[in-house]
């Protein structure tokens, strides 16, 4: 059976049409039906759905969480501290049609939403201290930034998830100054830990050097003393044996002087034959009785 050579254009054209006609809407996106610009009907549950062809077109709007990096921003704390706050909000487009209608795409309303997360940071942050930015009291003014937000974002038929600090930082240049300034007092902390320490050791080394002297007396205190009880005791001793035998006690006195005076080899002495030196040379009777 052959197709009409009429017919077959018109199968053709018809196909194209409801090829032109359907359209389908994921799970993840929701569509606006525009007839010549105006809007005419929102799609927010997913499947096939169909349109007037060459006379409307279809948009389709992202339904899930988005996340939104704005640029970091230069806040000036109530102490007049500066600070660079790095944020990020994560937000959803809840009514596509408000959406569409106030900033036409999504490039626009992170373009505006970036905005508005700024001022309301500079806003809030800004009537803070430094300390207090920086505590756990940070996380009841992103609660209010958040708000805030969220208040101007309903606008645009966005909702605001949540918005938080990534990173919170000093300026460069004051970082530098407060490093320096650490540095300044380390190094200042240090001189005096060294000076403390030299202190210290001068203070031991003059104590231990005080006791090595006292010990040192004392020690020469007892010697002399120990000396001289000796030398006392030797003395006691000579006497008891001077008081025995006198005439022994004078031949071993003289033997010892004998001994110190002619020790060594080449020791000379020029005396009196008759000196009392060497009366006990010429005088062995004396030694055969001792």
């Amino acid at each position: 059976m052959k197709i009409n050579k009429f017919l077959l254009p018109v199968l053709v054209v018809v196909g194209f049409t409801i090829y032109l006609s359907l359209f389908t809407v994921k799970e993840i996106n929701q569509a606006i039906v525009l007839q010549f610009g105006d809007p005419k009907r929102v799609l927010d549950e997913p499947g096939l759905k169909y349109k007037i062809p060459f006379i409307q077109n279809v948009i389709f709007i992202d339904r899930r969480i988005l996340s939104l990096d704005p640029a970091p921003e230069e806040v000036i704390a109530s102490d007049q501290k500066r600070l660079i706050v790095d944020a990020y909000a994560r937000f959803k487009i809840v009514d596509p049609l408000k959406f569409y209608i106030s900033v036409g795409d999504e490039r626009v309303a992170r373009s505006r939403l970036a905005t508005i997360i700024n001022s309301r940071l500079r806003g809030v942050l800004g009537r803070q201290s430094l300390a207090t930015l920086l505590s756990e009291d940070r996380t009841k003014q992103m609660a209010m930034i958040q708000d805030g937000v969220n208040t101007e974002a309903e606008k645009f038929g966005i909702e605001i998830i949540d918005v938080r600090i990534k990173r919170a930082d000093l300026p460069q240049a004051n970082s530098e100054a407060i490093y320096k300034r650490m540095q300044t007092e380390r190094e200042r902390e240090a001189k005096e830990f060294r000076a403390k320490g030299a202190e210290m050791a001068v203070t031991i080394t003059s104590t231990a050097d005080k006791e090595v002297t006292v010990l040192l007396a004392n020690a020469k205190k007892q010697s002399e003393i120990m000396k001289g009880e000796g030398d006392g005791q030797r003395n006691k001793i000579f006497a008891q044996a001077f008081g025995k035998d006198p005439e022994f006690f004078a031949f071993y006195r003289a033997m010892q002087a004998y001994e110190k005076a002619l020790i060594g080899g080449d020791t000379s002495l020029i005396l009196s034959p008759d000196s009392d030196f060497f009366k006990f040379f010429g005088d062995t009777g004396l030694i055969q009785k001792q």
